[in-house]
């Protein structure tokens, strides 16, 4: 069942970092899509058969002059209600709102929740299923959204040949505009990764094509990992938090071994080799978990992970994952939840064959 009218666009006002945005470095890049409207309608006007709804051509016409009018004002983007600025995504999804989230009609804000709910929908449609077993290692995860859309990126990939790969990653934004990054950053890699190229490689040719295709400004940190069948592992991370490695010795962290992807198309990424044991579990997550706030603002930190993580040796993957991002709800219980939250778990679970079913 659908949630009420409001509350689909109350959790996503709540999934906006704190406060409204002004507009900032976008500026350029709005009205340069504002002035590409403009061409299209006053070509598609000046061109338009008999049943062309010219009518409404015109209207979006003077709704474009109009945003462009305010823009040199210095009043674009600003709500026609209460004067605060309009959220920064909206403006960038459709450069013609004129009113803020908490300003909406009652229609517009059934029609947003119809729309938040769809693209909810198919992210978790693209999510990888909760366990994955291949070459001797399982791999589980948790992935709780801060609303009703993620810009976490989780992903496994079981190529035809080779070890597993597996992603997680956190796209900069929030809401809708940062789902369809995850989004995108998912379908770049899964047609990369059938290329059988390596890791370093594989990033390095995803943040090409992410520098190309967003605006600036966006960007993505990332840890990416091949696991093989003799439990070696092959780790690369794009300004990501540090991976862990939990062993029978204790905890170790890789860290970020290259810049975020988006950042700079040229950047290169160097890859971490390590060996695992029987029992051993790499643990990932987003910085949901690490900056978690309890309620007198102490964040819960990669120490609070490591502390975590050192008690969960020869524990299952999917239970480590779970009782992570419990002991991150309990850590930070009374405060509402930031941002999003995800915790993947990789185990070597046998040493030349696929593990037990569970």
């Amino acid at each position: 069942m659908a949630e009420s009218d409001s509350a689909a666009v109350q959790r996503m006002r709540i999934s906006e970092p704190e406060g409204k945005h002004m507009l900032g470095t976008t500026d350029s890049y709005i009205r340069e899509q504002l002035e590409n409207r403009r061409e299209r309608l006053t070509a598609a006007i000046g061109s338009a058969p008999v049943a062309a709804p010219l009518a409404r051509y015109r209207e979006l016409l003077s709704e474009v002059d109009a945003a462009l009018h305010r823009m040199d004002a210095g009043a674009y983007g600003i709500c026609d209600v209460c004067h605060a600025s309009i959220e920064r995504d909206r403006l960038i999804e459709d450069p013609l709102v004129r009113v803020c989230l908490d300003h909406l009609s009652s229609e517009e804000r059934r029609s947003l929740e119809g729309d938040l709910e769809l693209a909810a929908s198919i992210q978790r449609s693209l999510l990888p299923p909760p366990s994955v077993q291949s070459l001797g290692w399982q791999i589980e995860y948790e992935y709780q959204p801060a609303g009703l859309v993620s810009g976490d990126y989780c992903d496994v990939i079981v190529p035809a040949e080779g070890g597993p790969i597996f992603l997680v990653g956190d796209v900069s934004g929030k809401g809708v505009a940062a789902s369809l990054l995850m989004s995108y950053l998912r379908a770049t890699f899964r047609s990369l990764s059938s290329a059988g190229i390596e890791i370093n490689k594989l990033l390095e040719a995803a943040n090409r094509l992410f520098c190309e295709s967003t605006m600036a400004g966006q960007f993505a940190t990332l840890v990416c990992g091949r696991a093989g069948r003799g439990g070696d592992v092959e780790i690369a991370s794009a300004g990501h938090c540090p991976a862990l490695v939990v062993s029978s010795q204790g905890v170790s962290q890789v860290a970020a071994t290259g810049l975020p992807l988006g950042m700079f198309s040229t950047s290169h990424y160097t890859v971490e080799r390590i060996d695992l044991e029987l029992g051993d579990t790499l643990l990932f997550y987003t910085d949901g978990i690490s900056e978690a706030r309890d309620a007198d603002g102490n964040e819960y930190g990669v120490e609070g992970v490591s502390r975590f993580a050192g008690e969960c040796h020869g524990r299952r993957p999917g239970q480590v994952s779970a009782a992570c991002l419990k002991s991150v709800q309990t850590f930070s219980a009374g405060t509402r939840q930031a941002d999003d939250q995800t915790v993947m778990a990789i185990r070597r679970t046998a040493s030349d064959s696929p593990p037990p079913t569970r």
